[in-house]
């Protein structure tokens, strides 16, 4: 006799969080439906229903990791201030993002970098550029937003990649830099 199944809305959620921990763990190279499985605690099957592939499982957790800094941005009561500095709201919360557990933000990187090899993840590693540029879309032009982001996500890489320590001074100076040529939007 067939077991019943157990409803289990929260499943494919557990799957990505466990996607997020074994590559955070593993790296990507790491990642299997099997090694996803066992850290969710979930049978084999599971994955395989819910994640077809593993570009899709990736999609998913690089989705997941895309809204933690994207969520940072929309809940930021300075960016929507149009008197504040908006250079140095930037600073600080890279300060803040870069300040926290350093294997999150590691993370974030290695699923949006992941894209270079992987297509399947290029439109939702391009989802992210979009999201923050309509975050500061009321506070700066299309362009000077991608440019803004090329620079945070510079600054945040060569802090990463050298484990050097974050300058927040420095961020808040060459984003006015950029930011000093843009009109606001008003």
């Amino acid at each position: 006799m067939a077991r019943p199944r157990r409803y289990d809305p929260e499943r494919r959620d557990r799957i990505v969080d466990a996607a997020l921990r074994v590559v955070g763990r593993a790296g990507i190279a790491g990642l299997s439906h099997r090694t996803v499985a066992a850290e969710a605690d979930v049978p084999l099957g599971s994955t395989t229903y819910h994640f077809g592939s593993l570009d899709e499982l990736l999609v998913a957790a690089l989705r997941r990791a895309n809204d933690n800094f994207g969520r940072a941005l929309r809940e930021s009561p300075g960016l929507a201030d149009p008197a504040a500095d908006l250079a140095a709201v930037l600073a600080r919360l890279i300060g803040t993002w870069l300040g926290g557990e350093r294997t999150g933000v590691e993370l974030e990187y290695e699923l949006y970098l992941a894209a270079l090899r992987r297509p399947a993840l290029r439109p939702v590693a391009a989802e992210w550029a979009e999201d923050v540029s309509a975050c500061l879309a009321p506070r700066t032009d299309p362009a000077t937003a991608r440019a803004v982001i090329a620079l945070m996500d510079g600054i945040c890489l060569q802090v990463l990649l050298t484990d050097g320590r974050y300058d927040e001074e420095y961020a808040r100076e060459m984003l006015g830099r950029v930011l000093g040529g843009a009109a606001p939007k008003g």
